[in-house]
């Protein structure tokens, strides 16, 4: 171990530490940021950036800006309606045709939440056993399991606050990983000199491509969970805190893609798999690889169980509040269950991306009814246009998105 090594644990450590204290980790802003800042640095902060470079090669930053602005106008979305849809949903002042949308909006998300958290935890059981000899399919399902099994009794003991807690650690260590994963690369870049790289590309077109980034749709997903703590956090702080998880989490992913750029030329050709980044980051200090699998493993732990409790939320708001959150976990995560068994990983990021696109164009499709209803004028007119143009870009998606290769 070098000094460099031990200075990247150093600051892990010291991030970690200091987010984990109780003045930090009873914050009631800070709660409220946890659930959609783990769900949006899940699965992608570690898988995008060698899909990114397959399909957009040295302009792997520009695809990821890309993503990330797509994600700023859907959040818009989302905000919009936490402030105004969720309030019309409730009184006798919401229409037939608003109630009829936000049925088919939740529903799509109740199945996009039970892929993804499939997903997560799939992928957290890749990177678990990644450097062992028991990295194959049968033994990631089965531990991908056992963590799915041991996140459902959470939730149905201990209920929201008990995957809060556990999110929150997780989030806090993850975070704190990923700031000295970014300064090791600055500082490899910055010794190096080097700061791109002419990467491979897919050998294909520009519209398949824009398909595939179409199908990276999900690595950005998880701030709608916002729209659904509506029983713990009120109208306004979850509005702000989604953004600023948006905001925290595009820093992060446009400054790790860019960083990682100059790394990826020690990328096996065809080597986009899953666990990729972990070899390559062994390149650039010897205790990365070791760092990120931690990173790994706390991404899509936070990540499965914040869309874990947004779908307990979900059902919670479907039923009338006649199923509790409590019993609404368990069931969740026996979907998930079946489907760890069902699906290759890349294939699922792409039928989730396409599936939360749906949900992402109906809650545009919301916001247009809420519009018509609350505005006037030409700012009616103007906020009617925006959402048509986006519910469209994501009608684009359901039905073009394929997996990036």
């Amino acid at each position: 171990m070098t000094i460099f090594d031990g200075v990247i644990i150093l600051i892990a450590v010291s991030l970690a530490g200091s987010s984990l204290a109780p003045k930090a980790r009873n914050n009631a802003w800070w709660q409220a940021t946890v659930t959609p800042l783990a769900s949006i640095i899940g699965s992608g902060f570690l898988v995008v950036a060698p899909l990114l470079a397959a399909v957009a090669g040295s302009l792997a930053v520009v695809a990821m800006l890309i993503i990330v602005l797509l994600a700023f106008a859907i959040g818009h979305v989302i905000r919009f309606n936490i402030r105004n849809s969720e309030k019309l949903e409730v009184t006798p002042n919401g229409s037939r045709k608003l109630l009829f949308a936000v049925r088919i909006s939740n529903v799509s998300l109740s199945v996009a939440y039970v892929i993804s958290v499939a997903f997560y935890i799939r992928l957290l059981a890749s990177f678990a056993l990644s450097m062992t000899p028991f990295a194959n399919d049968m033994a990631e399902g089965l531990l991908a399991t056992l963590i799915l099994v041991l996140i459902g009794l959470v939730g149905w003991a201990k209920g929201l606050k008990g995957l809060e807690l556990v999110e929150t650690v997780s989030v806090s260590i993850k975070l704190s990983i990923i700031v000295a994963l970014l300064f090791a690369l600055f500082a490899y870049n910055l010794g190096s000199g080097v700061w791109s790289a002419d990467l491979p590309v897919s050998d294909t077109d520009l519209i398949t491509r824009l398909r595939m980034l179409g199908g990276l749709l999900l690595v950005v997903q998880g701030f709608e969970t916002s729209r659904y703590l509506g029983g713990s956090y009120p109208a306004d702080m979850r509005a702000r805190t989604m953004l600023w998880a948006q905001v925290s989490s595009a820093a992060i992913y446009l400054l790790f893609v860019a960083l990682i750029v100059p790394v990826l030329i020690f990328l096996p050709t065809g080597a986009a798999d899953d666990t990729a980044i972990i070899a390559v980051s062994g390149h650039v200090a010897w205790i990365l690889p070791f760092l990120l699998i931690l990173a790994a493993l706390m991404s899509q732990l936070s990540a499965g169980i914040a869309d874990t409790v947004g779908a307990g939320g979900l059902v919670v708001e479907e039923t009338g509040n006649r199923v509790p959150e409590r019993l609404a976990y368990p069931v969740l995560i026996a979907f998930s269950i079946a489907l760890i068994w069902l699906f290759d990983i890349f294939e699922v990021i792409a039928i989730a991306s396409r599936t939360f696109a749906f949900y992402y164009m109906m809650q545009a499709i919301i916001a247009i009814i809420v519009t018509r209803k609350l505005l006037t004028g030409r700012k009616r007119m103007q906020q009617v246009i925006w959402f048509s143009l986006l519910a469209g870009i994501l009608a684009l998606i359901v039905v073009f998105a394929i997996p990036a290769e």
